[in-house]
């Protein structure tokens, strides 16, 4: 590896997308110093991007392809020729004997904008398969279905995070953005400094909540009726928008019908939030002269997120808070490139620039973008987990790239069974992850610093991760790997491996799509700090803040969508009488494939916890570190208890980091979303037991 100058770019972690700088080592690889003009972070990092560097090192990656020997069943090393045509092979015998939807393509949303639209373009053209999706169905599918029913449009947030400390109010619901993403956490800081008012909306007294004028603590799985409750609260007490609601909007009669069935009361009941707080909740929201709802992943991540969504984007426009400067409802997305990844056509149904795929117009431009016929085109295919619940049954061989399902996935442990049930899996990482393997050809592929490419972040601001290193000489990029296989697979051309090439196409493949980058280039990116779609030409200054003139639906209101509360498709009952819910650790990543590999990061969080109250701890019989056992009716658990009064006496609360028997993620429910397909990871019932022993 050889670095020559100081390089900026941007961390390879969460959604912020923070500003970097890379500075070369006497030992050729580099360190990472502050990029303070960079407007996001302000050279703020957190652990994980101080330490990101260590994962660059050839003693925790891979550095050279790996095939299965079908005599021992081992790994063992192989060249690039060999590993590149044995994933030919096993996807070309696959589409022989079972047809192109027998092979499925999963990707990830840490994947640049290129490799994302390079992959969905290679399973569509290459491959012929409707069965494509990738892990960013488990981020913010829920917001994203409920923000286009609402607005026309989905990005994460419609407002750039400088303002945020300019607004009156803020409710942050599931979301710890003091261990998830905290250069951002300066921002709540801010508005507070401000004279602001922020309320926290978490069954879990976390960090985040410390810092809130007023913390709302509903039973997992109820933010709906609680949204629904305060909605009933503005109504009743003649705080509606009126003319907001009549000049903008659509739907209201319906949408204010059904709060007006969630009495306080009733939502007391139902989340275990008292009505006085639920007053004071609808007070200060309503008294501040803007105000704003960020929604994460705890409203998000449930069989009916789409919905509690929706019930928050109610209360923002029956209160004028949104479609006007300072307010607004915006989702914190979670992964790099959780946001740019799902525009541009690894989701089932979706082709660049956020087209849809079964609309023949949005085909056919495509279609002419890549020189084929439309009609060629495979249609939808399975959301994630629907796709990975199909693997050795329907789909009989998987080209997985960036994604680490037998760790991420809800019930891993059947996802896990699938993965081996395949009759071919090739895998593309940068890591031997949980999921690699399990794989018959592993392909090394190159990290962040070893490579350009584009992210999107959760502001909607495409930004350029610039190369600092050369990489490992046994690693290639994904993109190098698509067009070996695309080669070897009959396509000689489409599929170039320069990443401004391939982003260039991608302007031409979105452009007068909603997510619109035509007027977006590599050296625009690199003069302004990243450009905000949509930005349909070069003299477009991009597009900071939407919806200001007017909503992205077709009469240009926003949409009132009528919700009611039901219950989590899980419920408690004797046998499993607590409610476990599940998050992440400030200093661990996801599936934890890469932080699982820094000291530091391991030092800090080296490894899964249940965290429980301590009235429930004496109810089970464990203390401080006992091991306890979590069981649901998907499998079963072990870590040590953490206690804390800062939980629910009701709620369980376990990070989903790890593999083995400390696998949050054995535990989850798959059920979907029945619109976002989004599986119930924060809400399914469980029974503790203690596991000495």
């Amino acid at each position: 590896m050889l670095a020559t100058a100081i390089t900026s770019t941007h961390c390879p972690y969460c959604a912020l997308q923070c500003g970097m700088n890379l500075r070369p080592t006497e030992d050729g690889g580099v360190d990472v110093v502050e990029r303070t003009d960079f407007p996001v972070n302000r050279g703020a990092l957190c652990g994980k991007g101080r330490t990101a560097p260590a994962v660059l090192s050839p003693s925790v990656r891979l550095t050279g392809p790996l095939v299965r020997d079908r005599a021992t069943g081992r790994l063992e090393p192989a060249g690039w020729e060999e590993a590149l045509r044995a994933v030919a092979d096993g996807l070309r015998r696959t589409r022989e004997a079972h047809g192109p939807d027998g092979v499925g393509v999963f990707g990830g949303g840490g994947l640049t904008n290129e490799k994302a639209y390079a992959l969905g373009k290679f399973a569509r053209l290459v491959l012929g398969t409707s069965q494509i999706d990738y892990n960013g169905r488990f981020c913010m599918s829920s917001a994203a279905a409920a923000h286009t029913r609402a607005f026309g449009l989905d990005r994460g947030l419609p407002f750039p995070l400088e303002d945020i400390p300019r607004t009156g109010c803020v409710i942050l619901v599931g979301s710890n953005l003091a261990e998830t993403m905290p250069p951002a956490l300066r921002y709540l800081t801010e508005l507070r400094e401000n004279g602001g008012k922020l309320i926290v909306v978490d069954p879990r007294r976390t960090r985040t909540a410390e810092h809130a004028d007023l913390h709302l603590a509903p039973r997992p799985g109820t933010d709906l009726a609680l949204a629904l409750g305060l909605l009933h609260l503005v109504v009743a007490e003649g705080r509606v928008d009126e003319e907001f609601v009549a000049a903008r909007t659509s739907g209201w009669a319906d949408a204010r019908a059904a709060a007006m069935s969630h009495w306080p009361a009733l939502v007391e009941r139902v989340t275990g939030v008292p009505v006085p707080l639920l007053r004071e909740a609808a007070a200060l929201f309503c008294d501040a002269p803007t105000g704003m709802v960020l929604t994460a992943r705890g409203p998000e991540q449930q069989s009916k997120g789409t919905d509690t969504v929706g019930a928050w984007i109610n209360l923002c426009l029956a209160t004028g808070r949104a479609g006007r400067p300072l307010s607004g409802y915006g989702c914190l997305t979670g992964q790099g490139n959780g946001q740019g990844g799902r525009e541009h056509g690894q989701k089932a149904d979706q082709l660049p620039g956020y087209r849809k795929l079964d609309d023949p117009a949005a085909r056919a431009h495509v279609a002419a973008v890549w020189g084929v016929d439309p009609d060629s085109l495979p249609g939808p295919g399975r959301s994630a987990y629907e796709l990975l619940d199909a693997l050795g049954r329907d789909v009989r061989a998987l080209l997985l790239m960036g994604s680490n399902p037998v760790v991420s996935a809800p019930r891993a442990a059947h996802v896990e069974e699938r993965l081996r049930s395949l009759d071919f899996l090739a895998v593309a990482d940068v890591v031997l992850s949980e999921t690699a393997a399990l794989a018959d050809v592993v392909l090394p592929v190159t990290q962040w610093a070893e490579e350009t490419g584009t992210t999107t972040s959760l502001e909607g601001r495409v930004l350029l991760r610039r190369r600092a290193l050369t990489p490992p000489a046994g690693v290639r990029t994904d993109l190098e790997v698509l067009h070996g296989l695309a080669g070897l697979l009959g396509w000689e051309k489409g599929f170039p491996a320069d990443p401004e090439e391939v982003f260039d196409e991608l302007r031409r493949a979105s452009a007068g799509g909603l997510a619109d980058y035509a007027g977006i280039s590599y050296r625009r990116i690199a003069q302004e700090d990243g450009v905000f779609w949509p930005c349909p030409d070069a003299g477009h200054p991009g597009t900071p803040r939407l919806f200001l003139d007017r909503f992205a639906t077709e009469d240009g209101r926003a949409r009132f969508v009528p919700v009611t509360h039901r219950a989590a498709a899980e419920e408690t009952d004797a046998e499993y009488p607590v409610v476990l819910t599940t998050g992440r650790v400030v200093s661990q990543y996801q599936s934890g494939a890469q932080t699982r590999r820094v000291a530091e990061l391991n030092a800090a969080a080296p490894g899964p916890f249940v965290e429980l109250h301590p009235r429930l701890a004496e109810r089970v019989g464990v203390a401080e570190g006992d091991p306890v056992a979590v069981v649901s009716r998907r499998g079963r658990a072990v870590a040590p208890a953490r206690i804390t009064a800062g939980i629910r006496p009701d709620t369980v609360f376990m990070p989903f980091h790890w593999p083995g028997e400390g696998r949050a993620n054995t535990l989850t429910n798959p059920a979907l979303d029945p619109t976002s397909r989004m599986p119930e990871f924060k809400v399914c019932a469980v029974r503790l037991e203690p596991a000495r022993g």
